[in-house]
């Protein structure tokens, strides 16, 4: 299930942290913020900027990060520190890409005021300035195998290759369409160009040669990526699709669709993480399903023949001494989990169909055990919504057993409390929502229905002990008189 984070404008970039455990920065309006991979919100806030912040980029090491502006000036920022260490001032307009070269030294940039420049970080000084775009230029990337090669793309509808050695660029490309995105293959033979509704790939080492044109957008196409592996290339567009292309048949081999225009798109290093930012400022984060090992069974070890043979048909004697084998207590996998401290396959373990539907008192009593141990919360967290159903359904069903209510009312306000942001992101959970409050009020009733019969019967029964009082009755039997209360 996707967490939706509301950023405070329309989110322009997002980019992972190279080193674990992968935070990812996300350029939104004025500010910066880091977020952790799983947390929803921000760990660290950029927000020195007086008017809107681009294409905020991690260097190498995941230790500085560079950001452009709207006012021209480029900031780099120490992860762990709060003010800018470096400002390179120099264009005058907004600087819509900033990247590092990959010797960690130098950044390159472009602006609106249709520049290309190049900047070394000791001394925050101008090493180069290129203005050969006749437009803004937009996009950009840094070649991994060269550390002097950086590539620009603009709205004039080319793609420039420049050398950090050279005074001119080494290659244009005419893409046909403003350009949006650039991408550079880990190799750094191919070069990836999106604008318009095409994404087109580029042969570098053959000078610039179309090897492939895919128009499988409705729209401006905005984004790129490339996962980990580089065999499947992403695009993001205005049409709120993302794609996924082989990169050995380039055919989309799957399609993700969201809400709203995306601008921005970010894969985590090993593709378990997929965050898209979107006009509207939403920041939607997917996470892959955790695939679970097969545990190989280990085989049972026979014995040796000749011990097998020998002791087959042995029978005791009348003077023989027989020592018994101890028996090994086999622990149940909860007991072993909780044993372990991992809580929450603990919870997973007890749900299962045959001690949820037929012991609920072993469920209860895990969860109950991890409520002593504090881990309850943390248990309960970071569930899909199939997990979540089945959660609610035991919870809802149990509540009212006496000898279960104290701790699953607990359960079900931690519940609540945790998953209260995502009501109304799925039919299903708000459904067991309503069915637990639905159980809950019938019971309260049901309570407040007996309170008044037990008020009822302490009536009657006060009524009762006032009303009793001694009668002598006479009873005479052979002449003696016997008083009987």
């Amino acid at each position: 299930t996707p967490v939706q984070i509301k950023e405070f404008g329309a989110v322009n970039k997002i980019d992972f942290s190279p080193v674990p455990p992968y935070n990812y920065a996300v350029t939104a309006s004025s500010r910066i913020h880091i977020y952790g991979r799983y947390s929803q919100e921000p760990i660290k806030t950029f927000s020195r900027f007086k008017d809107a912040a681009y294409c905020a980029t991690y260097r190498d090491d995941g230790n500085l990060l560079v950001a452009g502006s709207e006012e021209g000036s480029i900031r780099l920022f120490d992860i762990s520190g709060k003010a800018p260490l470096r400002q390179f001032d120099g264009h005058t307009k907004a600087v819509h890409v900033v990247g590092f070269l990959s010797d960690k030294y130098r950044i390159f940039s472009g602006g609106d005021d249709y520049s290309s420049s190049l900047w070394d970080i000791p001394s925050a000084t101008e090493i180069v300035s290129y203005s050969e775009h006749t437009d803004y230029v937009r996009c950009g990337c840094a070649s991994k195998v060269n550390a002097d090669v950086f590539i620009t793309g603009s709205y004039d509808h080319t793609v420039k290759l420049f050398d950090a050695r050279t005074k001119s660029s080494v290659m244009t490309i005419e893409h046909g369409q403003p350009v949006e995105s650039v991408l550079l293959f880990p190799s750094g033979g191919l070069l990836v160009s999106a604008g318009g509704r095409y994404v087109k790939v580029w042969d570098v080492l053959k000078g610039g040669q179309l090897l492939v044109s895919l128009k499988n957008h409705h729209k401006t196409v905005t984004c790129l990526c490339l996962n980990s592996s580089g065999q499947r290339l992403l695009s993001g567009s205005l049409d709120r699709h993302v794609k996924i292309y082989s990169t050995t048949s380039y055919k989309v081999v799957h399609s993700f669709n969201y809400a709203t225009s995306i601008l921005s798109l970010a894969l985590s290093p090993g593709d378990e993480t997929i965050v898209v930012g979107m006009t509207n400022g939403v920041l939607n984060v997917k996470h892959r399903k955790p695939e679970e090992r097969k545990e190989k069974p280990q085989k049972k070890r026979q014995p040796a023949y000749r011990t097998y043979v020998k002791g087959r048909t042995y029978m005791p004697k009348q003077e023989d001494f027989c020592v018994s084998k101890p028996v090994k207590r086999v622990l149940r996998k909860y007991d072993k989990l909780l044993k372990s401290f991992q809580s929450s396959k603990a919870l997973d373990a007890v749900l299962e169909p045959p001690i949820r539907l037929y012991t609920p008192e072993v469920t209860v009593a895990v969860m109950q055990e991890l409520h002593r141990r504090g881990t309850l919360r943390s248990a309960l967290a970071g569930r899909d919504e199939k997990q979540i159903n089945l959660l609610l359904t035991f919870v809802a069903r149990r509540v009212i057993e006496p000898r279960f209510t104290p701790i699953l009312v607990t359960v079900a306000d931690m519940i609540t409390d945790i998953y209260q942001p995502v009501v109304g992101q799925s039919a299903i959970v708000d459904r067991q929502f309503l069915r637990l409050q639905e159980a809950i009020g019938k019971e309260i009733d049901y309570q407040e229905e007996l309170l008044e019969v037990l008020g009822m019967m302490d009536t009657l029964f006060a009524t009762f002990t006032k009303k009793k009082a001694t009668y002598p009755e006479e009873n005479k039997s052979n002449g003696l008189t016997e008083t009987v209360e």
